[in-house]
């Protein structure tokens, strides 16, 4: 390898610092108010809702702990079934079994990573109270075919947007389609705060017990608002509040977002371009969103099988460049198999998941980083 190579290989993924994040977070240390609900909650929360479209948003810890909220408020319990794709993360399934619910793992379509709306039809039962669908990469689901699902059988979505943030896909704004959906703010995503979410309520009839949720199970919301002259306990409820420092990061990231997007766009777009007819040579193929519609979060190539696969990321890594895999499909973890079942095959899963690689995408990459990954991936036979 070059001294370059050796000195400074190009990560995976390296968080967005946002120029006025430092500045945000000292006006909240030198304020009296450092727990959640403050000014940049609000700040925040004001940005999302004109970003995204919907109207009911609650900061979260974390997309997780959104998810977990968009299971309960939906009334998912003991036995109950949630139709979930397998090709997704953990918490997707987690979220359910924690509201004792069962999640029932179903393929997904293709080579987009999305689950598949003829599967989900084939796997509901008279148990089936909701069902939960990925955006993967910020690409849209066919949420046509399954919000014409929902409608049919009276069962509520979910929509896990965590990699689709702003997205305006042909079926409308990503997370605001189906009755509730959620955001994360991990670092490895396009906007973060470290650790964060949120959950997009689009069912009025929902926002109250949201809030109450999110506050431990008090109604301090109505009591912040002048609306009781006290509070207390009411219902279920958890610790789902960020703090005003969490929430400060994410206002100031939330203030670079256009520029963030574009220069994703520009990574991404490069990729595309570059690497179609060398990853066409092998057998293979590259991200390819139906209408250009995706949020620019991944860019993968899907090789002709997984000895390919797994050679490419070698050979990647001997260069200095971290490219990686994604999801183990859940169907086949150790907790997948106690806790869920599956609906078919699902051999359109795992072959999509053994063939996957994820190439570096973030705006810090320079322009000769971009084109040293383009050239290292093209020099792999």
């Amino acid at each position: 390898m070059s001294a370059r190579e050796e000195l400074t290989p190009i990560l995976f993924s390296v968080p967005f610092r946002a120029p006025t994040a430092p500045e945000n977070l000292a006006a909240v240390i030198a304020s009296d108010h450092v727990h959640g609900d403050g000014p940049f909650t609000k700040s925040a929360t004001t940005k999302l809702v004109e970003l995204t479209g919907a109207q009911n948003i609650l900061l979260t810890t974390s997309g997780t702990a959104a998810l977990e909220m968009a299971v309960r408020l939906l009334g998912i319990g003991a036995g109950d079934e949630v139709i979930v794709p397998s090709f997704t993360f953990s918490s997707g399934a987690s979220s359910i079994v924690a509201a004792g619910g069962v999640p029932v793992f179903v393929d997904i379509e293709g080579d987009s990573g999305n689950i598949d709306p003829l599967e989900v039809e084939k796997a509901i039962t008279d148990k089936t109270k909701a069902i939960s669908v990925m955006h993967y990469g910020g690409a849209p689901v066919d949420m046509d075919s399954i919000m014409a699902i929902s409608r049919k059988h009276n069962i509520p979505v979910i929509e896990d947007n965590a990699h689709g943030l702003a997205v305006q896909s042909r079926f409308g704004a990503l997370g605001t389609i189906g009755s509730v959906a959620i955001q994360s703010f991990h670092d490895t995503k396009n906007v973060h705060c470290g650790e964060g979410g949120a959950v997009l309520i689009n069912d009025p009839t929902l926002v109250e017990a949201a809030e109450i949720m999110r506050e431990k199970g008090t109604n301090r919301s109505k009591f912040l608002r002048g609306q009781v002259d006290k509070y207390t306990w009411v219902e279920w409820g958890s610790s789902y509040l960020p703090s005003e420092l969490n929430a400060a990061v994410l206002d100031a990231q939330l203030d670079a977002f256009d520029g963030i997007q574009e220069r994703r766009f520009e990574i991404w777009n490069r990729y595309s371009i570059e690497l179609s007819d060398w990853a066409s040579s092998l057998g293979g193929s590259v991200m390819t969103p139906a209408h250009g519609e995706h949020a620019a979060h991944v860019f993968y190539v899907l090789m002709s099988d997984q000895e390919k696969r797994d050679g490419l990321l070698e050979h990647l890594r001997s260069h200095g460049v971290i490219g990686t895999f994604h999801y183990v499909p859940l169907h086949s973890s150790p907790a997948g198999q106690k806790y869920g079942r599956s609906i078919g095959s699902l051999e359109k899963t795992d072959s999509f998941a053994s063939r996957l690689a994820r190439l570096p995408l973030w705006p810090g990459m320079s322009d000769e980083q971009v084109a040293y990954v383009i050239e290292t991936v093209k020099a792999y036979k």
